[in-house]
């Protein structure tokens, strides 16, 4: 906010800026690396560069300034994964800008994930879906790979379109999974969701805190 503020040295962006005082209303999410709604631009002391991290994760540094994006803006193109193919053509396809890169990796750069964004794209243009679709497993979206883009790829949408194909016609269906679908469809948890919703705010609360936690 164009003010300086001393904090503790041992707390991520995010607890810095709630132990100044201010509270999130917007750009967070989960808090822990998971949503990549917290996105932040900083510099530090004697720096020049612009870097880029997740503000619940990336602790503050001795001069370090700060923005925080509400959102990264990107029209997202839309798609039928019924009508397509799995592979990578069709990813192509709907995201022709693909073929611009320029493998100057500075999205992989910026990415908090630590994924190697470029190497995906050229999986993409090479035409090894599987390959693009591993690399990107621990995608969040956030969206900083395609600010610093020359090419103007907004690769998170790409990634997304990836796994959905791959998902969708190359991985073997989970039993776990269908079954429990099954089980939604007849309406086995119909009961427990019209408790949950008929409950107030303090009877939600007290259910949270009361709630099993896996070791």
């Amino acid at each position: 906010m164009g003010k300086a503020y001393k904090v503790p040295n041992t707390l991520t962006i995010m607890k810095a800026i709630e132990y100044v005082g201010y509270r999130f209303i917007r750009s967070c999410g989960c808090r822990g690396g998971f949503c990549g709604a917290c996105t932040t631009f900083y510099r530090v002391k004697n720096d020049y560069k612009l870097q880029v991290d997740l503000a619940c994760q990336k602790r503050v540094e001795d001069g370090m300034y700060i923005v925080q994006l509400p959102f990264i803006p990107a029209e997202k193109p839309k798609w039928d994964l019924d009508k397509m193919k799995s592979t990578t053509d069709e990813v192509i396809r709907v995201f022709p800008e693909i073929t611009r890169c320029l493998s100057c990796n500075v999205c992989t750069q910026a990415c908090p994930q630590d994924i190697e964004v470029m190497r995906t794209i050229q999986a993409l243009r090479r035409g090894d879906l599987e390959d693009a679709v591993n690399l990107t497993f621990d995608c969040i979206s956030c969206g900083a790979c395609s600010i610093r883009c020359p090419a103007e790829i907004t690769h998170y949408q790409v990634f997304q379109l990836a796994r959905r194909l791959f998902g969708k016609y190359e991985t073997i269906p989970a039993k776990h999974l269908m079954e429990r679908v099954k089980e939604i469809e007849e309406g086995k948890f119909d009961d427990e969701v019209s408790k949950l919703m008929d409950m107030n705010l303090e009877e939600i609360k007290e259910l949270y805190k009361k709630r099993e936690i896996e070791k």
